[in-house]
């Protein structure tokens, strides 16, 4: 059982304007304690976040701060840039310590950080239509944007090889080999699916050591609950959850779009008829993220975007099937055989995206703006 907070204390470590008033749990994330925390201004009340670092996750708190400190600072510079004059709402505004860092550390050793409240904005866990699909694939490939000159070198890998799919795929094969909870046999078929695609998981890794691709800015966690949509315009207006961003490759972000948004089926769906790749929520995500992406992203990265949905999806499938394999030491469970249920929705939505894999890359050749 985690300790009590005491948030009040918590939130006069931070140049809050005004007098604490009260707090309460915000959000649907999983992995930080979020806090909204209201102050009594001279204007009226005004809210702030604060959240507490998960270290089981994020092992080196102040080197996942340097990387959120250094994109926000950044981003809201370019936006200004731009002539945004809404440019922390665009953005993420870091709130400082009253010691001038970015970072508290309470009395218990636990990280906190506190950001400026984006009032009039929405984070949704489920994709309402097209439109919506197509305002957040529009606002993560201007995030990229923003970040396409970031200086000062290479970010904190605050999570390392997160999207490395060789690696996953070795995770894999090692879970196989040693199968200690004898869990392969019922598994065979999905164990024979992944093996049979070993030639693409290293499509984009090998490209990148290459040099073929860029190496990026990436979010490399781009669902939809990660975008706050306008209450009254629907615009896709911010960018959060920046705790995975990391070096990486823009078809990263971009296949976890496709894998998290066209499909109706929940990620766990054990009916494998309703799990499907449906194409127009596909070319909504192309047409919005390449409205922002197109000026900075070669013409490699254009053309393997149709196969970032494929292979980001694959690695999602391999990670669950390999923590089936390894006895769900990783993902929370609700059900015997939850991670096996949670693979076969991901290599059922694989096989769907390959049966339409024609009709996608025209999709995003024929993209004209």
């Amino acid at each position: 059982m985690k300790n009590p907070v005491d948030i009040a204390k918590v939130a006069s470590a931070f140049r809050l304007p005004g007098t604490f008033v009260s707090a309460t749990t915000y959000g649907s994330g999983h992995i930080n304690d979020t806090y909204a925390v209201v102050q009594a201004c001279a204007d009226g009340p005004r809210r702030f976040l604060l959240q507490r670092i998960n270290e089981k996750v994020f092992r080196n708190p102040p080197a996942l701060m340097q990387n959120v400190a250094r994109v926000c600072a950044h981003a809201q510079a370019r936006l200004r840039l731009e002539g945004r004059k809404d440019a922390e709402r665009r953005a993420l505004t870091l709130v400082p310590t009253c010691e001038d860092r970015d970072w508290h550390q309470d009395e218990l050793g636990g990280y906190w950080r506190g950001y400026l409240f984006i009032e009039g904005a929405t984070g949704h866990d489920v994709i309402r239509d097209a439109d919506q699909a197509r305002e957040a694939a529009r606002a993560f490939g201007g995030f990229q944007s923003l970040l396409a000159d970031l200086p000062g070198g290479r970010l904190n890998e605050t999570i390392p090889d997160f999207h490395h799919t060789p690696t996953r795929f070795a995770n894999f094969q090692r879970a196989l080999r040693t199968d200690a909870h004898g869990r392969a046999a019922a598994a065979a078929e999905e164990i024979a699916f992944a093996l049979a695609h070993a030639g693409d998981v290293g499509v984009i890794a090998e490209a990148m050591a290459a040099g073929g691709i860029p190496e990026r800015v990436t979010h490399n966690d781009t669902k939809l609950n990660n975008v706050l949509i306008d209450d009254c315009t629907g615009e896709g207006i911010c960018v959060i959850d920046l705790d995975t961003m990391m070096p990486g490759s823009a078809l990263y972000d971009f296949g976890d779009l496709v894998r998290t948004s066209t499909s109706p089926a929940a990620e766990d769906e054990t009916d494998l008829s309703k799990v499907e790749m449906q194409l127009p929520m596909f070319e909504a995500l192309v047409d919005g993220y390449l409205s922002t992406a197109a000026g900075f992203l070669t013409t490699e990265e254009r053309r393997l975007l149709a196969f970032s949905g494929k292979l980001i999806t694959l690695e999602i499938g391999l990670r669950f099937l390999t923590d089936w394999l390894e006895g769900d030491v990783y993902f929370k469970v609700r059900r015997p055989g939850h991670n096996l249920d949670r693979c076969r929705t991901q290599f059922a939505l694989v096989r769907s995206i390959e049966r339409q894999m024609p009709a996608m890359e025209a999709s995003v050749a024929a993209f004209k703006r």
